[in-house]
Parts: structure tokens; C-alpha cells; sequence
């Protein structure tokens, strides 16, 4: 009923760039905050970004200053800029929504597949 979709992932050299953007679609009647999340192997899932509804954000230390988080209301997009990519930021990111899905009256999270992102030295 409700999804999340990833894209914009990829394999690029440390120093470098890569935008992802996540797109939520279905029955949905509201959407609350959005984030990115990313675990790489033999690790836990971690918060990379997150958005509020009313563009406040916050950032894991790891990437304060690299990386840059919107959204777009309008279109029930959230995106990830990176920038001066690390080796250490590679994993499998995931975007997370906190929505109100039309059929139900409460607040539930919905997660994207995933898009890996690798970044090599």
C-alpha cells in the first residue's frame, strides 16, 4: 500500500560526490519526518540525516559538513546530498519515512529497500 524508493546509489572514488533521492508513494495521507539510515556489513543500522516536516534537520557527526539533507513536501521526496566521500561511508542506505498511511489513524515507520553506496580509496 505504501512504499519507499531509492535511488542515485553507486560506486565512486573517495573524494567524490553522489546525490540520493527517495521517493514515497501509495495511500498515504501525511507524511512527518523523513531520514537516511545506512549499515554497512557486521555493523548496526545507523542515522545518517534526518528531516522534519518543517525543515529542521540533523545530522550524524561522521558526516556534519558533507553531507546535506532536503525534502521536498510537495512531492513526498527526501534527498541525500554527499559530498568528499570517505571509504568509511560505505553501506547500504536506507530511507525512512514517518507517515500516516490513509488507511490507519496512527503514525507508522515505512523503509525504503536500500541502495548501496560504495566508496573506494
Amino acid at each position: 500500500q505504501v512504499q519507499l524508493v531509492e535511488s542515485g546509489g553507486g560506486l565512486v572514488q573517495a573524494g567524490g560526490s553522489l546525490g540520493l533521492s527517495c521517493v514515497a508513494s501509495g495511500n498515504i495521507f501525511s507524511i512527518n519526518a523523513m531520514g537516511w539510515y545506512r549499515q554497512a556489513p557486521g555493523k548496526q543500522r545507523e542515522l545518517v540525516a534526518a528531516v522534519t516536516s518543517g525543515a529542521a534537520t540533523n545530522y550524524a557527526d561522521s558526516v556534519k559538513g558533507r553531507f546535506t539533507i532536503s525534502r521536498d513536501n510537495a512531492k513526498n521526496m527526501v534527498y541525500l546530498q554527499m559530498n568528499s566521500l570517505k571509504p568509511e561511508d560505505t553501506a547500504v542506505y536506507y530511507c525512512k519515512a514517518v507517515l500516516r498511511a490513509s488507511f490507519r489513524s496512527d503514525w507508522s515507520d515505512y523503509w525504503g529497500q536500500g541502495t548501496q553506496v560504495f566508496v573506494s580509496s
